[in-house]
């Protein structure tokens, strides 16, 4: 299920980095007493009683000024607000109630989303300063919360009511039957063009200018073969080219619809071939552990002999070699070429993300692969393998308990992958081992 997603806003210099870094326990945002620094939206996944959220830092926001720099930032962090299910509004209780902090609210207010108000640098113990009580002028529903951003105090707080916005787990529950299907790729892949032709309309927009599609879209569609819904991404650049603010935010977009997708497909277009850019976006898919599928478009634009195919297949093999578990669908969106073949293709990798061994199918299968490749030795110490079991899907996840894993190398790894996929077939999902050892809950890999 989608994690809700948070984003820090304000006016530049009240503290939004401080604040990101203590709610996310990582120095992740750039923290410097100088207005401007955070141009970008920076985010990161945090918890908190044991519920996820994506919080977002962004620029500060200026309302009135023109500067090319700060109307960027305003830009970006207002694509945030968009995008956002609950907004922290920061405020300096130093600098008092200002004209851009009424315009910012005013702002928010006209989003219609929810918005908690924390004002910072309530650092002094004791009673609130004065201007705090300014704040209640701004007339949003929840009351101004007073923190420190630098020392933590009233975080819980003020997580607690961005939290108390969140949807119940249980309304959070989604169609199972729904396959959720995330069409990643570089700009002009044919992304949006390969969904019109799904859906037989030109629902979305096509154009070759690259970022057209500036942010991931869903799209509902019913078929003999199931339920879908298609989410089309903007294309993922090379970070040394995303110079536009608004084409960052899609970067984040399309690893977020990455983590909202039961599959990935990964458009390269053959017009091209494999570049290392497509290897870095195929990799966003593995590390997410989602189910995917290669999707080489355009193929009615190459000239073919009877090695084309399999050329072209190995080049793809080959650099994406972390990934040999994805099927290839050579396509082609303007003519529909086997485009209809990706429902089949699709249901068939979701179906084998979420399947399930008995542990006693499991372990019949570790005898057999540890009688006929005998498991590594050390100095004269041996591994043992006492037994696996399955903890969970999507992507298939497994323990394996053992002596010692420090001898389980990880080309011993990689042929127990191999044989749970030779008995099991897991086409088109990642496979995720855990190593423990037995009496050591804390060795894990």
């Amino acid at each position: 299920m989608a994690k809700p997603i948070v984003a820090i806003v304000g006016r530049p210099n009240v503290g939004k980095s401080t604040l990101f870094n203590k709610l996310s326990g990582q120095r992740i945002a750039i923290v410097e007493d100088t207005p401007g620094v955070t141009r970008d939206r920076i985010y990161y996944e945090i918890e908190w009683q044991n519920r996820t959220c994506m919080l977002i830092d962004t620029g500060g926001i200026e309302p009135h000024n023109d500067d090319v720099i700060l109307k960027h930032m305003r830009m970006q962090a207002e694509i945030a607000i968009d995008t956002a299910d609950v907004i922290i509004f920061l405020c300096d209780v130093r600098t008092g109630l200002t004209a851009d902090d009424r315009d910012i609210a005013t702002m928010l207010i006209r989003s219609g989303k929810p918005v908690v108000p924390a004002i910072n640098k309530c650092d002094s113990i004791g009673a609130l300063p004065p201007e705090f009580y300014e704040f209640y002028e701004l007339g949003f529903a929840v009351d101004p919360i007073a923190i420190s951003s630098i020392h933590g105090s009233g975080t819980g707080d003020l997580l607690e009511a961005v939290y108390s916005f969140f949807p119940d787990e249980a309304e959070e529950e989604e169609d199972e039957s729904l396959i959720k299907v995330a069409v990643i790729g570089k700009p002009n892949a044919g992304k949006s063009s390969i969904i019109n032709h799904i859906l037989g309309e030109d629902r979305l927009i096509v154009s070759d200018i690259a970022g057209t599609t500036r942010d991931a879209i869903d799209t509902y569609v019913e078929t003999p073969e199931g339920r879908f819904m298609f989410i089309d991404t903007a294309g993922i650049r090379r970070q040394s080219k995303v110079e536009d603010r608004i084409e960052k935010y899609s970067v984040l977009r399309a690893k977020m619809a990455v983590e909202r997708a039961d599959v990935c497909l990964i458009m390269i277009d053959a017009s091209v071939g494999i570049t290392e850019q497509d290897e870095k976006i195929a990799g966003i898919a593995h590390e997410a552990g989602k189910a995917s599928i290669i999707v080489v478009n355009k193929w009615d634009l190459i000239e073919k002999d009877n090695s084309t195919t399999n050329e072209f297949t190995n080049k793809i093999r080959t650099a994406l070699s972390y990934m040999p578990y994805a099927p290839l669908l050579f396509v082609s969106a303007k003519t529909g070429q086997r485009v209809q073949k990706l429902y089949e293709q699709i249901v068939y990798v979701h179906n084998q993300a979420c399947t399930r061994i008995t542990t006693g199918m499991l372990n019949d299968m570790l005898t057999d692969a540890t009688t006929r490749v005998q498991p590594p030795s050390d100095k004269g110490r041996r591994l043992k393998i006492y037994y696996m079991t399955q903890i969970g899907v999507q992507p298939p996840t497994f323990v394996i308990f053992c002596n010692d894993i420090r001898l389980f190398h990880y080309s011993y790894q990689r042929y127990i992958e191999n044989q749970l996929r030779e008995v099991f077939g897991y086409v088109g999902t990642p496979i995720k081992l855990i190593l423990r050892q037995r009496g050591d809950e804390g060795g894990e890999k």
